[in-house]
């Protein structure tokens, strides 16, 4: 009985593609390729840089982002570790654009204004040094069009109306009970005391970032996406 069981069960392979089509898919793409979560198209994760280390972090998960997955059984968690390394042997997206004219598409769009790409630029918006190992070319040519539309959970923006003083937007960064931590467009970070607020307004459609979709070209956009998909982990 024992081997007739045995021959029966899925291979690894296919029990943790199923898990992840099931349980991760949503955050992480259907082919791993990056959504809300991070891209895992790739060798090495930031966060799981071996299978025991990855392993650890499917069982825990990475509070307050990403739930642990304590529910599944160690067999489970080990088909599931295997299935997202063999992810990151894939190769990469073969995409339109011009990765060399699509520097010159970010630095003329005002990019570096809100980004930083190898230490150079400003830090409102996220790092963009490696943004092709995290995000694939679907979900960046979204947010470059429409940034509004994929905005992550835990991103907040907000307006805050001073009792004395004018109003300022910005992007939440920490919050108690008295007190509130904004980083403005100039990504400049301020603290307030909330008995000094008037009205503190969330933002939940908004973005300090613009929509390109009017603005640049398709063949712009091609590039500039693969650009941006190209800034990848060495």
């Amino acid at each position: 009985m024992a081997s007739l069981a045995l021959a029966q069960s899925p291979p690894a392979a296919d029990t943790g593609k199923k898990i992840f089509e099931s349980q991760c898919a949503l955050c992480h793409g259907q082919n791993g390729g990056g959504g809300r979560g991070p891209s895992l198209l790739r060798p090495k994760l930031d966060k799981a840089p071996d299978e025991a280390a990855l392993r650890g972090v499917i069982e825990n998960g990475i509070p307050p982002e990403m739930p642990g997955a304590w529910q599944l059984h160690p067999r489970e968690v080990a088909a599931l570790a295997g299935y997202v390394k063999a992810l990151g042997a894939q190769p990469v997206e073969a995409i339109p654009g011009d990765p060399a004219r699509g520097v010159q598409v970010y630095q003329r769009s005002g990019c570096p204004g809100c980004h930083i790409v190898d230490g150079q630029g400003e830090g409102l918006g996220p790092e963009l040094s490696t943004i092709g190992s995290r995000r694939n070319a679907a979900y960046l040519r979204s947010t470059v069009l429409r940034p509004a539309d994929g905005l992550p959970d835990n991103f907040h923006y907000v307006s805050i109306q001073l009792s004395k003083g004018s109003a300022i937007k910005g992007i939440r960064v920490n919050e108690d009970s008295f007190t509130i931590q904004i980083k403005d467009a100039r990504g400049l970070f301020h603290s307030f005391e909330k008995s000094d607020i008037k009205e503190l307004k969330p933002l939940p459609k908004e973005t300090p970032m613009p929509s390109y979709e009017k603005t640049l070209s398709a063949s712009d956009l091609d590039d500039l996406v693969a650009y941006l998909a190209a800034r990848r982990v060495k």
